[in-house]
Order: C-alpha cells, then sequence, then structure tokens
C-alpha cells in the first residue's frame, strides 16, 4: 500500500481460525482481515468550561436513573416492551452451536455469484499441519475456474460464504441470505423512451472515459484530506470560517446539449477540477456541521501558509 512500509513485526494477525472441510479433506486455516477502513474523522463533545471530553452514561427509559454496569444484562424483545432476559451463561449457550468449520456444500463458476450478495471479505492462510492441503485447493479452484460455496457457523450465526483463490493462496467472502436481499422492483422508476441520438453520445462519452483495468491508487479520500488540513491548521493557532455553502440548483437540463459539452470537454471522466471542487465543498460541510454543535463562533484571520483554493475555508 502506498506510503506504508514493510514491517516483518507488524505482520497480519489472526482473527480466529477455522477448518475447511470437502469430501474427507479437512483444512486447518486461520482467517485474516483483507481490509481496513481508513480512521474516520472524529469530533469528540468537549465541556467548554473546563476543556475535558464529556462522557456519556446509560440510564433507564422508565425511571431516568444511571444503571450501574452490573445491573445490566442482555434482553431479547419478543413483543412491544417486553423483553426475555439472558445471562452470561445463556448467552454462552446460544452460541454453543458454532462449529467453526467452514463446510463446503458445491463448486461453481467463479463468475456465477451476483456482486449484490457480497458482505465481507476476509484472507484465509494455512494453520498448522494444513500446508499441503490449502494449496493444492488453491491451485485446483484457480486451474478448474470455480469457486466453492460452502456454510460457516461461527458466533452464533451460521453464514454463507465463498472459499476462492488469491495469488497463491485463498480468501473467504461472506454473502448475504437470498431473504436479506431486497429486490429492485421496490425502487421507483419512471418508463422513459430514449432517443438513438441520445444512445449515440452516451456512448461515445463512454468510450471516451474508458479504461482496461481498475488502479485504485488512482484515488483518494480528498474529503478526508482537506478535513485533515483544516484541522492542523486549527491545531496550529489558527481559527477557521466556513464560508455559506450555495444551495444546489436543481435545473431541468436539455440532456443532448449536456451530453454534447461533456464530450467536447475532451475527457469523460469528472473533471479534476470538479472533483477537487466537490471534495472542498464536503470537507467544508463536514467542518461547518461540527462548528455548529460546538459552542462559541471562531474568528476568521487573514493569515494562511497556502493560498486557499476556489470555495475553500479560508483562514
Amino acid at each position: 500500500m502506498e506510503g506504508r512500509i514493510y514491517d516483518p513485526r507488524m505482520a497480519a494477525r489472526a482473527l480466529g481460525s477455522a477448518t475447511i472441510a470437502f469430501g474427507l479433506v479437512s483444512i486447518p486455516v486461520k482467517l485474516y482481515s483483507a481490509a481496513e477502513s481508513a480512521s474516520a474523522v472524529h469530533f469528540n463533545q468537549i465541556d467548554r468550561r473546563d476543556g475535558a471530553r464529556v462522557k456519556q452514561q446509560l440510564v433507564s427509559s422508565r425511571s431516568g436513573e444511571v444503571v450501574p454496569k452490573d445491573e445490566i444484562v442482555k434482553g431479547y424483545e419478543f413483543a412491544k416492551g417486553q423483553y426475555v432476559l439472558f445471562s452470561k451463561e445463556e448467552l454462552k449457550a446460544l452460541e454453543a452451536a458454532s462449529t467453526y468449520t467452514i463446510d463446503i456444500d458445491e463448486f461453481l463458476p467463479d463468475e456465477s455469484v451476483e456482486r449484490i450478495y457480497f458482505d465481507k471479505a476476509y484472507y484465509l492462510g494455512p494453520d498448522k499441519g494444513g500446508a499441503r492441503a490449502y494449496r493444492l485447493l488453491s491451485q485446483a479452484l484457480r486451474e478448474a475456474r470455480r469457486i466453492a460455496i460452502g456454510r460457516y457457523a461461527a458466533r452464533g450465526r451460521m453464514h454463507l460464504v465463498i472459499v476462492r483463490p488469491i495469488e497463491k493462496g485463498l480468501m473467504l467472502e461472506q454473502l448475504h441470505y437470498a431473504d436479506e436481499i431486497r429486490s429492485f422492483s421496490e425502487v421507483p422508476l419512471e418508463e422513459i423512451e430514449l432517443r438513438d441520438a441520445e444512445l449515440e453520445l452516451a456512448r461515445q462519452l463512454i468510450e471516451q472515459g474508458a479504461g482496461e483495468r481498475f488502479d485504485p491508487q488512482r484515488y483518494r479520500d480528498e474529503v478526508r484530506d482537506r478535513v485533515m488540513e483544516l484541522i492542523n491548521r486549527k491545531v496550529e493557532g489558527e481559527d477557521i470560517s466556513v464560508a455559506a455553502a450555495e444551495q444546489p440548483e436543481h435545473k431541468i437540463i436539455d440532456l443532448m446539449e449536456a451530453l454534447k459539452a461533456s464530450l467536447n470537454a475532451g475527457d469523460g471522466r469528472k473533471p479534476a477540477k470538479a472533483a477537487e471542487k466537490a471534495a472542498d465543498e464536503a470537507a467544508e460541510e463536514v467542518v461547518a456541521k461540527a462548528a455548529a454543535k460546538a459552542p462559541g463562533k471562531t474568528a476568521a484571520r487573514s493569515a494562511s501558509k497556502k493560498p486557499p483554493r476556489k470555495k475553500r475555508a479560508s483562514a
């Protein structure tokens, strides 16, 4: 990953262990996180009188009194406002069905599962004694161009999963069940008859911005970068002010003219200046919301270490 130096002391840590079972073959594996989300920008609630963080307390919805931690138990709402309570031992009994075994049911073509069913992804690594069988399954799946569909019982739930080859190993992808997917028919659509000329211009615009492969290194969370830049200026002692955001204008445009103008711009991809403007405005919105929640107002100053971009917060 860009900007990260490999350190063997920072090798991936296993999240847990499991066993892949197909036929009479068992492969002990370990699960690893396949991705990590970039840290979101969090604003804490602070008492402005002494600068200390404000703590939250758990209170009874009936009496409004603070409930001591040792008096809090878990319960299941079986009827409106009625709960059946469970002890820690009973909760463990509910999870006793967890086998941590990935039972393979069938092998399907590698592109046979629609993307809407995908939920989470994990890397699988071989555990002790499973290296040869692990590598065998990975290579066999790759050569057959197939994926393994199975079930994984863990943490009190039976998960529907895919085991697929990746590089010289395996990865596990957790799927949604069919009854968890909402039908697209629930989305209201208006009947529209498209003109051939519109379709032709749209196809040209797509071709103009077409690429051959996805390169994730081209993209960054520019909104987060802008927010952190403003925060760092605030940490350095600058007071920041945010220009009032323009209200978006919902104009009815001529579709043909918009398509022609896009083609004449010379690039079907989103223009860099437009993307930068969108990131600036989104960053300003984040800071403005945080400022609105915080007591007091910030004064604007003219000093700034770098010239402000158009429509960005200025010091």
